[in-house]
């Protein structure tokens, strides 16, 4: 397969949040704000392709029977580097996204693109792979996290200093938006106007 392909995979027909449907829970916890959708989606890019990486340099000595201990070590590793990175360098982002920054080593899109891919390829289509979906990742959480920061604040940009009040001082945000009930109703419209969309372009 083109790499081109791999890449467009990732990010358009088989994105793993508005065709695949996993690791919502993430999804849905850390988009009330774009910068939090952001650097989430940053976060589980970068461990996704190193945890391709370092899978499809191991795939002929990790022993088919402890494969999947064996990817969730190496996620692991990438996460904890990312954690101590993030609290280091990013404190405010690390104190936002809480929880949900470990949880990343038990997120399906991570240990899914392991098993399918990194686990059967080589090292450069991994990285295309790792990318693609991390990039198809990151477009999805920050369409949705920039539709409720919106409609539910008003604002863009709200916690780095730089937040812009989009409608002025006299709109008034409906905060359901950025409520959990917001989370399912956006996403649940991206994902129709989305494979819409994709189903349209198919057929023309």
């Amino acid at each position: 397969m083109k790499l081109s392909n791999i890449l467009k995979n990732g990010i358009i027909k088989d994105n793993p949040v508005l065709v695949q449907l996993v690791g919502l829970c993430s999804v849905l916890a850390v988009t009330t704000t774009m910068v939090n959708a952001f650097s989430m989606g940053m976060a589980v890019t970068a461990v996704l392709i190193g945890a391709n990486v370092v899978i499809s340099l191991l795939r002929n000595v990790i022993p088919s029977k402890i494969r999947i201990p064996a990817f969730i070590v190496v996620i692991a590793t990438f996460v904890t580097i990312i954690q101590m990175f993030m609290q280091a360098f990013l404190p405010p982002i690390y104190e936002a996204l809480g929880i949900f920054l470990p949880l990343i080593v038990v997120n399906c899109i991570i240990l899914a693109r392991a098993e399918s891919f990194a686990y059967k390829n080589k090292v450069l289509p991994s990285v295309v792979d790792g990318l693609g979906n991390g990039l198809g990742y990151t477009l999805a959480v920050v369409a949705l996290a920039t539709i409720r920061e919106l409609v539910g604040a008003g604002t863009l940009f709200a916690g780095t200093g730089l937040e812009i009040n989009v409608f002025g001082d006299k709109f008034q945000p409906a905060a359901v938006f950025v409520a959990p009930a917001g989370a399912f109703i956006v996403l649940g419209l991206l994902i129709g106007v989305f494979n819409t969309m994709t189903k349209k372009k198919a057929t023309n």
